[in-house]
């Protein structure tokens, strides 16, 4: 697939979606430092450089290679009317062949959570995968008790498909999570179930 040859931006109402670049180390710090409490219950513990420039240039360079190789699709949210840095939103774990998906992780700031922007995001990465990347079915897991999370994800379209027990380590230890999908040609109609 090779998206590095251009430069990748999805541009939605109020941001830029990009990839992460050097530049971005110190607000990256500055948000993931102030919204340690609000990140922290739904996210795999961070290591004990996680907040390191080192561990930070490795994840530019991450991106980087998973645009180049198709794998995955790493983006920061970038208000466009002052250029903030709101968090970020991957759709990882691209598989080709006959399955055609990927999967979506996202997190905001503190600051900038339950104004919209995820929403935005998120719809607007759904989209470029069903017509750039031509892909069949994005999936994305969250916690039970995450009932912004889950609303989020439902309002974005993504039915509820079932649970995972023991499916990631969140906070330190591993935690069953609900599943949703979004399928590009979704006929299956709305889900009240979990």
């Amino acid at each position: 697939m090779l998206l590095a040859k251009r430069k990748l931006r999805i541009e939605t109402e109020r941001m830029t979606l990009r990839p992460p670049i050097h530049s971005d180390f110190r607000p990256w710090v500055a948000l993931r430092s102030a919204s340690i409490d609000h990140l922290t219950p739904w996210e795999p513990s961070w290591s004990a450089d996680h907040l390191s420039r080192k561990a930070f240039t490795n994840r530019v360079y991450w991106a980087q290679r998973s645009i180049g190789s198709g794998s995955a699709l790493p983006l920061f949210l970038v208000r466009r009317k002052d250029e903030m840095l709101m968090g970020a939103i991957t759709l990882d774990n691209i598989r080709r062949g006959p399955a055609q998906a990927g999967t979506l992780g996202y997190w905001t700031g503190e600051q900038f959570a339950r104004q919209g922007y995820m929403r935005e995001a998120i719809l607007s990465v759904v989209h470029f995968a069903f017509t750039r990347l031509d892909l069949s079915r994005i999936e994305a897991a969250c916690l039970p008790e995450n009932v912004p999370s889950r609303g989020l994800l439902e309002t974005c379209g993504f039915k509820y498909e079932g649970v995972a027990q023991s499916y990631l380590q969140i906070d330190g230890r591993w935690r069953t999570h609900v599943l949703y999908a979004a399928l590009r040609m979704d006929r299956r109609g709305r889900t009240d179930a979990g």
